[in-house]
This record gives C-alpha cells, structure tokens and sequence, in this order.
C-alpha cells in the first residue's frame, strides 16, 4: 500500500486508526516516522514519504514519534494472509528465529539462500532480515525499559543484543531517547501488578469481537495448560529459552497481556505468539466488507462485526488435540488430553492459579506406549503416526509451514480426512482461507440461514467469500448455541 501515495495521504489527513501497521509515515522536514493516525497536525504531502516497514523507516534514517509509538502499532495483515517467501520470513521473523540462529539459519528453514532472502526482503519491505530483526529488538527493550525494574544491562541481553553499547546506540537511534529518559517517561506501574510479571497491552484493528475469541479459547482449554481465570484466558507457553505463563483479558481498545517468563530472551517470541494466537493482526473491516456481499451473510456480520479466528500458541499442539478431538464432544477431548498432559507433560509453578504443567512434546508423546491411550485403535494409529511424523520432522508445523505442502502431508496420514486437515490449517497454520463444509456445525447453519447445506454446494457458494472463508466460518458457527460462541461468566 505503501506505494499508493493519495491513499496513503488521505489516511494520515483523517487519521485512520484502520491503516496501522500497513505503512509508515516518515516526515522529511522533522526526521521522524509515524503510525497513519498519529495525534499531531499533519505533516504538508510534499513532506510526506511512505515506507512499508517500521525497519525501512530507521534505516531510512528516521526515528520513531514520541506521541503515536509507531513501533506499538498492529502488525500488518499481509504477513498472516499470505503464505509466500515474504509472509513466512517475517512470521520466522517475529518468532525470533533472526535473533537465535541468524540469516543463514532463516533461510535453511525457507529452503531459500540468504541472498534471496534479503533480496526479496528488501524489495517489499525496504529492509533485510537483520534490520527487521534489529527493529524488533528496539521494541522489546522498549518494552522492557518501561514495564520492569530491571538494570540496563538485563534488558539489553534480553532483549537480543549483542552488546550493552549496541542496545545504547539502538535506543537512541530510534527513539532519539537514552533507555534512562525513555524508563523516565514512562508512566509509573500501577499497585496490584503481579510481581515478576510483565503487563503490557496489546494493540489491535477495531471491530474485535471477543465472544467466539475467548469463547472458543475458554471451551476447549485443557486443565492444567489451559484456564479461564477472573475475566482472563490463562496459558502456559513453550518457549525457546524456558516457559511461561500468560494472561490475555479483552478491553475495549486493546488486549491486557500479563506475562511471567523464566527467561525474558522469550519476551519478542510469547509477544508474537499470542498476538497470533488471538488473531490480532487481521484487518476486520476488509474481511467483513468481502463477506457483507453475500445477503445471507450480511446480517450476521451486520449483528457482530471484528470475529476472529481462535488460533494456537503451538502448532504441533494443536494438530496432536484435533486428532483428539475427532469424532468425540468437546468435554471427551478435553479429558483425552488432560490425560495425556498429566502423564507426559513438564510441570510449571503458577503461583496464581490452577495451571500446572506445559503441553506434551511431540517427542514425548511419540515415546508413550501406544496400549496407554483410551481410544479405538483406528484413531490411536492416527495418533501415533501423527506424532511420530512430527518428532521426525516429516511433518512440520509452524509460522514457517508451505501451506499446500502441509496439507499434502497431512492428508497422507492415516485417518486424516478433510476436515481434521482444514481444521488444523484453519487454526494452527493460520490460513484465512481454510474452510469446512463437512462441519456438522456449518451444515445446520447453513440449513438454517438458506445456504446450500450439502458439501459440495456449500463449497461453490462460499468460493465469493475467499478469500476470508476461515471468518466466514466462525460467522457461521455463531449461529449455534454452543458454548465456543460465547464468553465465560
């Protein structure tokens, strides 16, 4: 979008909240760049440049406004929309893969050499992988520097750098802030925050409905990794450094994130991860002006704007409990895997509430007896097979996945038919367009509201809504009094 100068200037003349994230606002005449709904008068166009990446923006030689915090915003939809070279770079990207195994170890997961990698980078984004990652690294000492008690030091090594001098220069750089003015501006911590615990917020695109968000989220939690605690969804996470637990509570304008980590080098990594998990980055005004266009849908997204789609801290998780899940209500497999969480899992301290213990690894589960497992022997074949494969790395399930490629591999499995497939590239693998006209669910609302109710016709109708079908769905599964749609009193 960045390239499209009128729109670009008709979103910053009118501030419009809706473009965060999709392009940034350098001003030639102050040497600084903003989000598009920056608060202060708007820069004259002719002094105006447009750069797809907070990155392109710093190395352009600008710094980031103290008023907007461009470096806060949204990220941009593009990158959980596609599954291109780019999008999956910068997903690898915020996972923290740049800051842990360096380009070379980026572009071994790509399959790609690192020239193309930073060529193509460069030319969409205006930045390469260093960058990008080094840009990152500026917002999570940000974070840092403003939320904890912690030395300089501590933050500059947990946050990725290499140097205590090159963390200074940093901050000052795109903040044009030492990191003692920045932690002097911040605002004081409130009483009541948890010690040890970092408390940020999450920013998202309005609409959020956070019904079938959470509702989803809180129905299907697996005790001991997953709650609903005091008006928050509560979950442990595997980190690539440690563990740790987050809290997420809906607001009105943003998600209220309270993290404790055992080590705060996972802290750009849990970020990203829940901002994926709860679907943050989409653009819920383009998705709903797509599915408005069908008359049937209209008034269901007319009734609740901004439905996300309930996705996965962890990939491989997700695609071990939808193998759990298959055939069976959602209170069996739960138990199924609560069960398994029990016997295989690595036990946490949550000095809060009930969780207790991280999710099973693939390797641990693909070491259990096969006889230990309390379901009909088609689907403990699955089950295995499944995690065997993972262990392996025959299957590999993450922000990096080659959408088609996954599904072709999975759908080679025993016991994994059409809908586990789309299921789990629905919600693990975060593709927008997955759908399931197989759903039971689906097929009663779609009775329902007078859409095709067989399979096939069902899937020739919804080829007007791609391709945001994976939102469609949730709108769909909305009809339903389940308790997915609806949040926990």
């Amino acid at each position: 979008m960045h390239t499209d100068t009128e729109r670009c200037v008709r979103a910053v003349q009118s501030k419009d909240a809706r473009f965060d994230g999709w392009f940034f606002t350098a001003v030639v005449t102050t040497g600084i760049y903003c989000r598009p709904s920056c608060p202060v008068v708007p820069p004259k166009p002719e002094n105006m440049r447009f750069f797809p990446s907070a990155a392109a923006c710093q190395q352009a030689g600008f710094r980031a406004c103290k008023r907007c915090r461009p470096d806060t915003s949204p990220g941009s939809p593009e990158w959980n929309q596609r599954a291109d070279l780019v999008a999956r770079a910068m997903r690898l990207i915020s996972d923290g893969v740049v800051d842990r195994e360096g380009v070379p170890g980026l572009a071994a997961r790509l399959g790609y050499s690192t020239r193309q990698i930073e060529r193509q980078l460069l030319a969409e984004l205006g930045a390469g992988p260093l960058a990008l990652a080094r840009a990152q690294r500026a917002q999570a000492a940000r974070l840092l520097i403003e939320t904890t008690p912690l030395p300089m030091a501590d933050i500059a090594f947990a946050a990725g750098f290499a140097s205590i001098r090159t963390f200074n220069d940093t901050v000052r750089e795109v903040f044009a802030l030492s990191p003692t003015d920045l932690r002097a501006r911040a605002p004081r911590s409130t009483p009541g925050n948890t010690p040890g615990a970092l408390t940020l917020r999450l920013p998202f695109r309005a609409p959020l409905n956070p019904d079938n968000l959470f509702g989803h989220l809180a129905a299907t939690a697996v005790p001991g990794v997953e709650e609903w605690r005091d008006g928050a969804y509560r979950r442990t996470l595997r980190l690539p450094y440690g563990h740790g637990i987050v809290a997420l509570t809906p607001r009105p304008d943003h998600i209220a994130c309270r993290l404790t980590l055992s080590d705060l080098r996972d802290l750009t990594v849990a970020i990203s991860r829940c901002r994926r998990m709860l679907d943050l980055d989409a653009d819920p005004v383009a998705i709903d002006d797509q599915l408005r266009t069908d008359p049937l849908l209209a008034p269901l997204v007319d009734k609740a704007p901004g439905r996300r789609v309930p996705r996965t801290s962890d990939e491989a998780e997700f695609a071990v409990r939808a193998v759990l899940g298959q055939q069976v209500s959602t209170a069996a497999a739960r138990t199924h895997a609560a069960r398994l969480v029990t016997a295989h899992g690595e036990p946490v301290d949550d000095s809060e509430g009930g969780l207790t213990h991280l999710f099973p690894t693939s390797e641990a589960l693909a070491a259990l007896d096969p006889e230990s497992l309390a379901m009909p022997r088609t689907r403990r074949t699955t089950f295995t097979t499944l995690v065997r494969q993972l262990a392996d790395g025959e299957v590999r399930l993450g922000p990096d996945s080659d959408w088609p490629e996954t599904r072709a591999r999975l759908l080679a499995l025993p016991g994994f038919g059409p809908w586990t497939v789309d299921v789990i590239a629905m919600r693990a693998l975060g593709d927008p367009d997955a759908f399931l006209p197989t759903d039971l669910g689906i097929r009663r609302a779609a009775q329902e509201l007078g859409l095709p109710s067989t399979p096939a016709a069902l899937t020739a109708r919804a080829a007007a809504w791609r391709p945001w079908r994976a939102y469609a769905v949730q709108y769909l599964w909305a009809t339903d009094g389940h308790p997915i749609n609806f949040l926990p009193v």
